[in-house]
C-alpha cells in the first residue's frame, strides 16, 4: 500500500510520462495478482454476474478514490472551504477547472485497471456468463441446454460448443479492452496537446518553473521541520523549567491561508507560486490579499504549482 501511495504521489507531483507509466505498471501487476490468485468465478447463474462486475469495477472505484485522496490539489481545494465566505465567480470557475483536472488525473489508474482486466478476459467471461440477456444472444444457434450450461463455462469449457462460447467471450473482452486503451491514449494526447498549445510560457521556461516548484517544496518542507522543531523544543523547555518562552515568530493563519490557496497566473506580475507572490506583496503595492486580482487566470499547464505540498500533510 505504501509503495502504491508513493507511485500515485509521483504521478500527481510530476504529471509526467514516468509517473503515468509507473501507475500503469503497478495497476497491471495488481490486476494480474487478482485474476490469478484471488479471483475464482463461482460458476453459478446467480453469482457470476455480480462477482465478475465486482472484480472488474470495485477495484477501479477504489483506485479512483485513492487518486483523489493522494492528490495534494484535492486537499488544497477542500481544506477550510466550508468555513470560507462566499466565493467569487472567478474563484468558483478556478475550483471547477481544478476539480476537472483532479478527475482526469484520478481516472487514469481505474481506466487502466478496467482495460487490463478486459484484456485478460477472466472477469468479463465470468460476468457475462451469468447474464440472462447475454445467454439468449450467445446460445441463439445452440441447443436448449446451452443456457443452463453457460454459467459453468468459466470453470468447465471442455465441451466443444462451450469452448467456442468461452473463446467468443474472451475475444469480446479483448476487443473492448483494446478500444478502451486506444480511447485513453487518444484523449491523453489530445488533452495534453491542447493544454501545451494554450501555454502562456515557452517550453524551457516551463521546465525551469517545474524545477523551481520542486525546489521550493523541498526547502519549505526542510524549513518547516526546522522551525516546528525549534518551537516545540522551546515550548517543552519552558514547560519543564517554568520560564517564559523566547520570541519565535510563526506565520499567521492568514499567511498560511494565502500560500495554501490555488494558484492563478498573472502575466503582469509573473510569480512562480503563491509563496513567491506573498513575499513580494509589499513591493507590488498590493492589498493584504494576494488572490483573485485583476488579470489572474487559470492555466492548466501550470497545474504542477498546486500539486506540490509539504510531505505527509496530504491528508493520508
Amino acid at each position: 500500500m505504501e509503495k502504491f501511495k508513493a507511485v500515485l504521489e509521483l504521478q500527481n507531483k510530476y504529471h509526467s510520462v514516468l509517473g503515468y507509466g509507473l501507475v500503469t505498471l503497478l495497476t497491471v501487476g495488481g490486476e494480474k495478482l487478482f485474476s490469478q490468485v484471488v479471483f475464482q468465478c463461482p460458476c453459478n447463474a446467480t453469482w457470476n454476474l455480480p462477482y465478475g462486475l465486482v472484480f472488474l469495477l470495485v477495484p477501479a472505484l477504489a483506485l479512483f478514490l485513492l487518486g483523489y485522496a493522494l492528490n495534494t490539489r484535492t486537499w488544497r481545494l477542500l481544506t477550510g472551504c466550508c468555513c470560507s465566505g462566499s466565493a467569487s465567480s472567478s474563484s468558483r470557475s478556478h475550483s471547477a477547472l481544478t476539480c476537472l483536472q483532479i478527475n482526469l488525473a484520478a481516472a487514469l489508474a481505474p481506466l487502466t485497471w478496467v482495460a487490463v482486466a478486459l484484456l485478460g478476459g477472466s472477469f468479463y467471461q465470468c460476468a457475462v456468463s451469468g447474464s440472462a440477456s447475454m445467454a439468449k444472444y450467445l446460445c441463439r444457434n445452440l441447443n436448449s441446454s446451452c443456457a443452463i450450461k453457460l454459467p459453468k463455462v468459466p470453470c468447465n469449457g471442455q465441451e466443444e460448443e462451450m469452448q467456442d462460447i468461452l473463446n467468443q467471450l474472451k475475444a469480446q473482452s479483448q476487443v473492448i479492452g483494446w478500444i478502451l486503451i486506444a480511447v485513453i491514449i487518444i484523449v491523453l494526447l489530445v488533452v495534453t496537446s491542447i493544454i501545451r498549445c494554450c501555454s502562456p510560457i515557452s517550453y524551457l521556461h516551463l521546465k525551469f518553473w517545474e524545477i523551481y516548484s520542486q525546489k521550493e517544496e523541498q526547502i519549505l518542507q526542510s524549513k518547516a521541520t526546522e522551525h516546528a522543531t525549534q518551537l516545540a523544543n522551546e515550548n517543552v523547555k519552558c514547560f519543564f523549567e517554568c520560564t517564559n518562552p523566547n520570541d519565535c515568530y510563526t506565520p499567521s493563519s492568514e499567511a498560511w491561508e494565502e500560500i495554501s490557496a490555488l494558484y492563478t497566473f498573472n502575466p503582469k506580475n509573473q510569480f512562480y507560486s503563491l509563496l513567491h507572490k506573498y513575499v513580494n506583496r509589499k513591493e507590488m503595492e498590493m492589498s493584504d490579499r494576494i488572490r483573485s486580482k485583476e488579470g489572474d487566470t487559470v492555466v492548466p499547464v501550470l497545474s504542477f504549482v498546486d500539486a506540490s505540498g509539504m510531505a505527509n500533510t496530504d491528508g493520508m
